[in-house]
């Protein structure tokens, strides 16, 4: 399975390390280009090369992780998705003011689903802060736990398997209704916390 991740900020970039640490290739892409990642590219190389977000987008598993008022520019204008599965890594805020987005009554990944039409949605990878995501999972004695949900049954064994292959303990949350509101950020319960299953 080939993976694309679009977003080079702190959850991409993490995302693409842990990738790394377990031998996975992909391609990760920001709206600036590939010119832009060249620093990030070198660092993760052999296994992750710059490319365009078209070009990531493409993949079998694609992550999405950047700025929400940027999410709707940096989706628009790609090709149908084709029922390949996107990874929503976002949450309705951002850096400098981190002042939630209005979401009018709607979860954040029922928004994010409306934006890549055709695609099987999992949420995943956004709760955990990057350092813990981009470290080792083992580093506690146990696994540190991924949270993940998704209405698609097969999209989200995908990614539990690549969560485990990553060498973390993914606990499936059940459907994107249930899941996606306890892993959103600002709002859910379970964001940054840092479990770790023992045995």
């Amino acid at each position: 399975m080939s993976i694309g991740i679009i977003g080079a900020g702190n959850i991409g970039a993490a995302f693409a390390r842990a990738l790394v640490r377990a031998g996975i290739h992909a391609i990760i892409s920001n709206s600036r280009g590939p010119e832009a990642l060249a620093g990030l590219a070198a660092e993760l190389r052999p296994f992750v090369t710059a490319a365009t977000v078209e070009e990531a987008a493409k993949a079998d598993i694609v992550l999405v992780a950047v700025p929400w008022s940027k999410l709707s520019q940096a989706l628009s204008g790609l090709p149908d998705w084709n029922g390949r599965i996107v990874i929503d890594a976002n949450n309705p805020i951002e850096a400098p003011l981190f002042k939630p987005a209005a979401l009018n009554g709607r979860l954040s990944s029922e928004i994010f689903s409306d934006l890549v039409p055709g695609a099987r949605v999992v949420k995943a990878f956004n709760h955990l802060q990057s350092h813990l995501l981009s470290g080792n999972p083992a580093a506690e004695g146990g696994k540190r736990v991924l949270f993940y949900s998704g209405d698609d049954a097969g999209a989200k064994a995908e990614i539990g398997s690549l969560i485990e292959k990553l060498g973390f303990f993914g606990i499936d949350l059940g459907s994107l209704a249930i899941g996606g509101s306890l892993t959103q950020f600002p709002g859910g319960p379970l964001p940054a916390l840092n479990l770790v299953k023992f045995g």
